[in-house]
């Protein structure tokens, strides 16, 4: 069957339209996307901006229209951190309805981190052991560890690189000391419930998902997209110690013509780049190895296991 994925991130939204079949890697159609930033289209009390909401429902309608074009069957649309933590989610939504007949489910963070894991788990498969998953979005940082389909621990923290760009670089780059305490605050977060994790054991691969850590490891000499997606790609945690710097020294334009980076996200890479370091240090990880399927892929595929049992894939 096709199937429409319509993912709002918080920094992108993007229709994915593949060709499923239970028991198949869903195989990419077509692909829509447009930087909505949603992350950063926030007000002083954490409501989206009426720019943000005219963004995100052109951008919905856009979709539809191309999922119909496309002989979508199903579509499955789903809002993530950046709609979830806004005061004015609902109206948000209800909007978006309003205007384009679009029902947008919102994903909570937990079950972000959990269709993560599930990505990563059919893409490397039972060898892994136990697998550790870390996804840096716009909004949020998801967690999620386990040596099955599901993880046993998964959780979600306001970690997202656009979030924390909004925050600390609003007025450019911050000075020292702002970026000593950016650090100590990005690592306090995570190490808080960093022994959820520890406590099942040692991980076997530890995994990361989505273009913020697909960037990192591009600058750190990963092989490029265009060798295709089954180039092993490794994040190690010492080059990317010595890049960051170098990162904090150089102005969004010179990051935008590093090697994968691209111009909308280019601002965000030293925050994203702050979150991805502490990941490495605190659970005491010396790479990362980037997987290509992520939270879309896993929506997909959380999709075909429930029609599989009710006999319709």
């Amino acid at each position: 069957m096709r199937l429409g994925v319509l993912d709002i991130g918080s920094n992108t939204g993007h229709l994915l339209v593949v060709d499923a079949h239970a028991g198949a890697a869903p195989m990419p159609a077509s692909s829509y996307k447009e930087p909505l930033r949603l992350a950063e289209h926030l007000d002083e009390d954490g409501a989206v901006t009426r720019r943000g909401i005219d963004a995100l429902t052109e951008f919905v309608g856009n979709a539809l229209d191309l999922a119909e074009d496309k002989g979508c069957e199903e579509i499955y649309a789903f809002a993530t951190s950046a709609v979830r933590d806004s005061v004015n989610a609902d109206a948000v939504l209800e909007h978006v309805r309003e205007h384009t007949g679009a029902v947008i489910r919102v994903l909570a963070g937990e079950d972000e981190a959990r269709l993560t894991f599930l990505a990563v788990r059919r893409w490397f498969g039972w060898s892994s052991g136990r697998l550790g998953v870390f996804d840096i979005g716009g909004g949020s940082l998801e967690i999620a560890a386990g040596s099955a389909e599901a993880p046993d621990a998964a959780w979600s923290l306001p970690l997202g690189a656009g979030r924390l760009t909004r925050t600390w670089f609003r007025d450019g780059s911050p000075g020292e000391d702002s970026l000593r305490e950016l650090r100590r605050t990005i690592r306090a977060d995570i190490a808080r419930d960093a022994g959820t994790l520890i406590r099942g054991g040692a991980l076997d691969h530890a995994v990361a998902t989505s273009k913020t850590f697909r960037s990192l490891s591009r600058i750190c000499g990963a092989a490029p997209s265009s060798e295709g997606l089954f180039v092993r790609r490794m994040l190690p945690a010492d080059v990317l110690e010595s890049w960051l710097p170098k990162l904090v020294e150089m102005s969004t334009e010179e990051i935008a013509e590093l090697p994968g980076v691209s111009p909308d996200r280019a601002h965000q890479v030293v925050a994203g780049a702050f979150v991805a370091s502490a990941v490495l240090d605190i659970f005491d990880l010396p790479e990362l190895e980037i997987c290509p399927w992520a939270l879309r892929e896993g929506i997909i595929l959380d999709r075909l296991d429930k029609l599989s049992v009710l006999g319709d894939a």
